[in-house]
């Protein structure tokens, strides 16, 4: 809501679900007003379930929204809004018509690329796709041309006429990914396949950037940026549910700004490109400010998870007779995993959190390896706040102890800050039963056969390596 009122547009304030036997209409109406100064009486009271409402809400936006108008540019000016894959007709664009007006046959340019293609089709939706003649001032709705490729469209770009170019409409915000993870396929035939459904997401989802990466454990993925959270989880769901692909996520991270002591500032989203900690001059995190609304008898239980999670309350501001508004600064990186849902078990469903972003803060971020037999797990390191990098290590080494399979010696699970060790498990030895064919005599002799068998688990020791299974990967990436 503020962001369109910055953008000067029109507010038709929809207040639906009157039919729940709960519904308390006369207190959303002073709730517009308060928080939002948006006066109650506009509201239109509806329910899409029941039908009631919707001639009210129609005929709101054709009376109080104003018509377009044209830009008074010398030709042909429409932005492209969204776009999405046809197998059988290339890239479909969705725009919109500030100027001029869109017919198949015309020669027109795309002014980010440099292209120049030829309109095939031109259409609107009712609400499924049809084709029309021509698409004029005002008008939304979708051209097809001989665009083959996903990476030549672009959100928020100008199609302007080839023969008459006009000035490039404003666009869209570059937006710059804050969360990262790594994106593997569980069977790395698929890799093509991913790669290609990538390109597809990313055509309607300008704020989706990935590149590929290798990683030993892994073998070969991306690394994927998101906006947030729900961005992460609505592309992991949509790689799964509309592609069919099976994937394994990384711990998701956020970008660090890493000062060296020669002076350069370095931005670090991956902990394996985290430089040695004698270069390091010092690590700043990423803050947000978050706004949690809480009913009143939950405040404390409220308080005390955003001091868990490493953040402070700056104010509270009391709502209504029922609820509050914390306002706190905490580091993103806290809110990744758990956050919002420990806010919904603490206050029974009835907390929500809303944030921002905030500016970065020096923090004391440390890296944690963790070292199967000595030797480091690339996909198992995350950075972390050195207060909670022996619970986070430990915890780690725990899961670890759990899905490593037992081999014929000992293995040791560490957790590492540099050359520190500050957590480990251990794997017991298989054993073999090699007493098995000493019925009675001597002990002498099981002790012989017993040491025996521990000159060579010693031997076994020296040369193996272990192996990991993919699925030790899984369950503890899926913890």
């Amino acid at each position: 809501v503020h962001l369109a009122m910055k953008q000067n547009l029109t507010i038709i304030p929809v207040i639906n679900k009157i039919d729940l036997p709960h519904a308390n209409v006369e207190m959303t109406r002073q709730q517009l007003e308060d928080i939002l100064a948006i006066p109650g009486d506009t509201a239109i009271a509806a329910s899409a379930k029941a039908g009631i409402g919707i001639e009210e809400i129609l005929e709101a936006i054709v009376e109080r929204i104003p018509p377009p108008k044209p830009t008074g540019a010398k030709s042909l000016q429409a932005l492209a809004f969204d776009s999405y894959f046809d197998t059988y007709k290339g890239v479909v664009t969705h725009v919109r018509v500030f100027n001029g007006e869109l017919k198949p046959g015309m020669q027109v340019k795309l002014l980010h690329s440099g292209k120049t293609v030829e309109i095939k089709e031109v259409g609107s939706f009712n609400p499924k796709p049809y084709v029309r003649e021509k698409l004029q001032v005002g008008e939304t709705g979708y051209i097809t041309a001989n665009i083959k490729s996903p990476q030549e469209t672009k959100m928020g770009d100008t199609i302007t006429d080839a023969r008459n170019p006009a000035e490039a409409l404003p666009g869209f915000q570059e937006i710059h990914p804050m969360v990262f993870s790594g994106i593997y396929p569980i069977n790395t035939a698929d890799y093509e396949h991913l790669k290609t459904n990538l390109a597809k997401l990313q055509l309607n989802d300008p704020a989706f950037v990935y590149q590929s990466e290798s990683s030993v454990a892994l073998g070969f993925g991306f690394r994927c940026g998101f906006l947030g959270l729900l961005h992460l989880e609505i592309v992991q769901e949509r790689l799964r549910r509309e592609y069919g692909m099976d994937i394994i996520a990384t711990y998701p991270s956020v970008v660090y700004r890493v000062t060296l002591t020669d002076g350069t500032v370095k931005e670090v989203d991956n902990p394996a490109y985290l430089p040695e900690v004698n270069y390091i001059e010092k690590i700043e995190e990423p803050m947000v400010k978050a706004f949690i609304i809480c009913p009143n008898e939950y405040i404390g239980d409220m308080m005390a998870l955003v001091a868990e999670k490493r953040g402070s309350v700056e104010h509270t501001e009391t709502l209504d007779s029922r609820r509050v508004m914390l306002t706190s600064l905490m580091p993103l990186n806290e809110i990744l995993i758990d956050f919002h849902d420990r806010i919904k078990s603490i206050t029974r469903g009835f907390g929500s959190m809303d944030y921002e972003h905030a500016d970065y803060m020096e923090s004391d971020m440390v890296k944690i390896d963790m070292l199967v037999n000595g030797e480091s797990v690339d996909a198992f390191s995350c950075i972390v706040h050195r207060s909670k990098a022996e619970s986070r290590g430990r915890a780690l080494a725990a899961k670890l102890k759990e899905v490593i399979p037992q081999q014929q010696y000992q293995v040791a699970i560490q957790a590492a800050i540099g050359g520190k060790i500050i957590a480990r498990e251990t794997v017991s030895a298989l054993r073999k039963d090699v007493t098995a064919k000493c019925y009675g005599g001597d002990i002498t002799r099981k002790r012989k056969l017993l040491e025996k068998q521990k000159e060579g688990k010693k031997r076994m020791k020296a040369f193996g390596t272990v192996h990991i299974p993919q699925e030790a990967f899984i369950e503890v990436l899926k913890a």
